[in-house]
């Protein structure tokens, strides 16, 4: 089959592979018929390449019909459409009982210290070959997988395997009042749902990117936008007479504008080495902090600031006074995907699209541009806010 590969640091390529088959009981085969790129794997291509192996397939947000499936599998056949979570999770361990997919203990990767296995992404979570390929091995498909209808397009329902729960778990965890202010950095496509999820929620919120095309499409829900911090430390203020946002949501993550010497750690580290890199990875504060730091502005005394962006150095320095002064409380993690995708199911079904899950994609393209697909996405070309790509 053909597959996208990771071959460098801003180096895939589609390479013909094996196809992957049955290894477990609950193991699902499935087609892939759409399949996007996220901004997390933006990392991989960018930021965590000492963690990245050449070949790699990577990729995890697909969707797809089952070709076959294991012994143990029994709420699925040959021919459901389903939709695959980018966390791999078991279902029935203490974490999952308690909502908590993403730290799943029967998929954890214990040899670096880290939570559920995650689809196509690096030995930090697994090593699982990904869904950017024309057939995908789903492991605890009995569980993972979201059987969805045949009546809708596939972008009515690919957005819940990663970016759409990812989302609503991010406005969930900011913890808003009833008609509260939320400030939103970054207007890629979490910080896109983040937006139209709260304003629908019917908060008052407060956006901030410097691309023109990603304010565009935001203010068609109603978002109030900015392309900077103090604009949007003004129109914040001005909704809350000078306190600040009841709750952020920083949707941008480790690799934010406006940090030349954290973005020239990243770059070393990437080049390092692996097991170098992967030092400077564990004991480095390699992540660009602007966004989180105009998090903690932004946010008001007793607010909160949800963490949706990723974020990978383990000695990242936070302002700990600002933080204890304002009495900030700070959430975030990786999305429970199981934990929110039957909230999200009528929302993606409701023909009135209240969140605007068709009208996110900018760009679809077939399997074989995905290298052309990468570049145009990481360097924000063409209005380039969503890519979908058709195996």
């Amino acid at each position: 089959m053909r597959a996208v590969t990771w071959q460098g640091r801003r180096n895939v390529s589609v390479e013909e592979v094996p196809d992957p088959t049955i290894q477990e009981p609950t193991d699902a085969i499935i087609r892939v018929t759409s399949t996007a790129i996220c901004g997390s794997d933006l990392h991989l291509y960018e930021v965590l390449t000492p963690y990245m192996t050449e070949g790699d397939i990577i990729g995890h947000e697909p969707m797809g019909i089952v070709q076959e499936v294991g012994s143990g599998v029994t709420n699925l056949k040959a021919g459901d459409r389903v939709v695959i979570p980018f966390n791999v999770s078991c279902g029935y361990c203490y974490y999952c009982q308690r909502g908590l997919q993403s730290q799943c203990e029967t998929t954890q990767v214990t040899e670096y210290g880290t939570g559920a296995t995650l689809l196509g992404f690096s030995k930090l979570y697994g090593q699982l070959a990904g869904g950017q390929a024309e057939y995908l091995r789903v492991p605890h498909a009995d569980y993972g997988a979201i059987k969805v209808g045949s009546e809708l397009s596939d972008e009515h329902y690919l957005f819940l395997s990663d970016i759409l729960p990812t989302a609503w778990q991010g406005v969930k965890y900011a913890q808003m009042p009833d008609d509260g202010v939320m400030a939103v950095l970054g207007l890629g496509p979490v910080g896109q749902f983040v937006a139209r999820i709260g304003a629908h929620l019917g908060y008052d919120v407060v956006a901030v990117d410097p691309v023109s095309e990603r304010r565009e499409m935001a203010a068609r829900y109603g978002v109030a936008v900015a392309a900077e911090h103090e604009e949007a430390v003004q129109l914040v203020n001005e909704r809350t007479n000078g306190r600040g946002a009841d709750g952020v949501v920083d949707a941008v993550g480790m690799e934010a504008h406006g940090n030349p010497v954290a973005s020239a750690i990243q770059r070393a580290a990437g080049v390092l080495p692996n097991a170098l890199g992967q030092k400077a990875m564990e004991n480095v504060g390699i992540d660009r902090t602007s966004a989180l730091n105009s998090a903690f502005d932004l946010a008001a005394r007793g607010g909160t600031v949800s963490l949706s962006g990723v974020y990978g150095g383990a000695a990242t320095p936070l302002p700990m006074l600002t933080i204890f002064d304002k009495q900030l409380t700070i959430t975030g993690g990786q999305c429970n995907v199981r934990n929110w995708d039957q909230e999200l199911v009528p929302f993606v079904e409701d023909s009135a699209d209240p969140l605007g899950v068709t009208d996110l994609v900018t760009h679809r393209m077939s399997l074989d541009e995905a290298p052309e697909a990468y570049e145009m996405f990481q360097k924000k070309q063409d209005g380039c806010i969503k890519v979908v790509l058709r195996p």
